[in-house]
């Protein structure tokens, strides 16, 4: 396997690309479409990630070893199927694989019928349904758009108010599109929240390290939900008997019923979790890997990712040993002004070339235009330390953040900061 495509242009694919490439066995690596930061790891291909046509096209020209399909659009348009029907190699759940995040109604349902944890809920398709239940049941309460929202269409409301405002904005005024029109609202759970990834080739599976996400823009989890502001891996509070209870409670269940529903299951499963007082509680799932979680699991993987993404495509999970750094990472996203609401694109990004040989810059919304680097996204790139202990390494990641400027960067100074240190 040394042929390798990569669909997507965010900071996730460019972690796996600059993952690939310290692969021995990389040959060709073809991102589509990449981004700025891209070139470095491989050739970009000017085609878009929800151009399902003209990705298959491609894959069929230059017949890839594998294709690895890192966002969730490209998944829920049945890029796997029309592969697989090509016998291009892929990693990344089929169309119906995908509904277990494309439809929170779907997730929810396997849920319970896996016997999976979750949080008590209700589905709504009707504004006044949806207003009058808000009115009765008690705050903090949290709402969630059916569909894909790009991890806006999420909101713990702390009141009725801000509750009704956002079904309103989500059912009447349509902010999210259709993924607004089916609605679930559900008790909030408390307690400290983790990302785990679980490795799936349709038959086995492999979890990997876990990590810790910053879904809110401002510090001490203050403002709208984002697309991740940050993270860390691993998180402080979860232990291996914690881990080895995940793995009985919630992911063999939920691969067990997702293989009874007759959904093979092949590539990344994320699992957000709340670890409340009565133990583990899924709160979502993903099909595929997190951002801005992949750019600091990511680092810590010792193992040749062509080997794991091999054993994915062979089913020969079981007999493959992963091995994982002890260090820890620390991840700082780098956003644009106005983000997420109206993110200010087209600045130009400089000090990049300062940093510290150890600290990695994972672009995401970045281009180049005669040579100079802008913004182009919300979240233009993460940045990335690993170290023996957390202090030691938030303290790296800080200090080289300071060094790169673009007009109105902003970002949360307390990722991580909550964690204990670790040695």
């Amino acid at each position: 396997m040394s042929k390798i495509m990569i669909v997507g242009s965010g900071g996730r694919e460019n972690a796996i690309a600059w993952k690939i490439a310290q692969s021995p066995n990389a040959d060709d690596l073809w991102l589509a479409p990449g981004n700025g930061g891209s070139e470095q790891f491989g050739e970009r291909l000017k085609i878009k990630a929800n151009n399902i046509e003209g990705l298959v096209s491609e894959a069929k020209k230059l017949r890839p070893d594998l294709v690895f399909v890192g966002p969730e659009e490209p998944l829920s348009l049945g890029l796997i199927d029309y592969l697989n029907a090509e016998n291009i190699n892929a990693i990344g759940p089929t169309k119906v694989g995908s509904q277990i995040e494309t439809s929170k109604i779907f997730a929810k349902a396997l849920m319970d019928e896996a016997g999976i944890p979750t949080a008590k809920w209700s589905i709504f398709t009707n504004f006044r349904a949806a207003k009058e239940h808000i009115l009765k049941n008690p705050i903090p309460i949290v709402i969630k758009a059916d569909g894909l929202a790009s991890g806006k269409g999420v909101s713990v409301c702390n009141s009725r108010e801000e509750a009704i405002k956002f079904i309103e904005q989500a059912m009447v005024e349509k902010i999210f599109g259709s993924a607004g029109e089916k609605i679930i609202i559900e008790e909030a759970l408390s307690g400290r929240e983790a990302s785990i990834f679980v490795l799936c080739d349709g038959e086995n599976f492999s979890v990997t390290v876990p990590a810790c996400d910053y879904k809110r823009v401002g510090n001490e989890d203050t403002g709208p939900n984002t697309g991740g502001m940050g993270s860390y891996s691993p998180p402080e509070f979860l232990n291996p008997s914690d881990l080895d209870n995940i793995t009985e409670t919630i992911i063999k269940p939920t691969l067990k019923t997702l293989t009874n529903r007759g959904i093979k299951y092949k590539g990344i499963l994320y699992i957000g979790l709340m670890m409340t007082d009565t133990g583990p509680k899924v709160l979502e799932y993903n099909c595929r890997m997190g951002d801005p979680e992949t750019q600091v699991v990511l680092p810590r993987l010792n193992t040749d990712i062509l080997s794991v993404f091999e054993a994915i495509t062979t089913q020969s999970l079981s007999g493959l040993k992963t091995e994982w750094s002890p260090e820890v990472s620390v991840g700082v996203v780098l956003a644009s002004a106005g983000y997420p609401a109206s993110p200010e694109t087209g600045k130009p990004i400089s000090g990049l070339n300062n940093i510290a040989s150890d600290v990695i810059a994972f672009h995401s919304g970045t281009e180049k235009k005669d040579d100079v680097l802008l913004t182009t996204g919300g979240r233009v790139m993460t940045l990335v330390a690993t170290g023996r202990n957390i202090t030691e390494t938030r303290e790296k990641l800080y200090k080289e953040i300071e060094k790169i400027h673009f007009e109105g960067m902003q970002y949360r100074s307390d990722i991580a900061k909550r964690a204990e240190l670790i040695v």
